[in-house]
């Protein structure tokens, strides 16, 4: 199973450089867990960058997964998770998602360098 972080969206959905290293998760809709948070951070950009009617047909691309809700059972892993780690509550809502489903997370998000359960890679230029 695969949970694709927000930024690892954003790259594919942009066809930035790193965007084939998160084609392979992304595509497999049966084996995506997509947090209900990402929704909102992918679909909150894009409506930026390119407008709603564009932000609708990638959040439709997104749906094709499997929606994790944020559960008070998640809510409370997550926190747990950020006093342990010190990471933020998205990324660790994102990071308790996708330990609870035994999913690895796939993310250009330099807070996850490091991290076990987690595929990090770099943005272009970032070392």
């Amino acid at each position: 199973m695969n949970v694709v972080d927000s930024s690892a969206w954003l790259e594919y959905f942009g066809d930035g450089d790193c965007a084939p290293e998160f084609a392979a998760a992304i595509e497999s809709p049966d084996q995506l867990i997509v947090p209900s948070l990402t929704l909102f951070e992918v679909f909150k950009r894009t409506c930026q960058l390119s407008g709603e009617a564009t932000a609708f047909d990638v959040v439709g691309v997104m749906v094709q997964g499997e929606v994790a809700d944020l559960t008070a059972e998640l809510a409370l892993e997550a926190a747990r998770l950020s006093l342990e780690t010190g990471l933020a509550m998205a990324d660790s809502i994102i990071l308790a998602t996708a330990r609870t489903r035994s999913a690895t997370l796939w993310t250009q998000d330099a807070h996850f360098e490091g991290v076990d359960g987690v595929e990090f890679r770099p943005k272009s230029g970032s070392g």
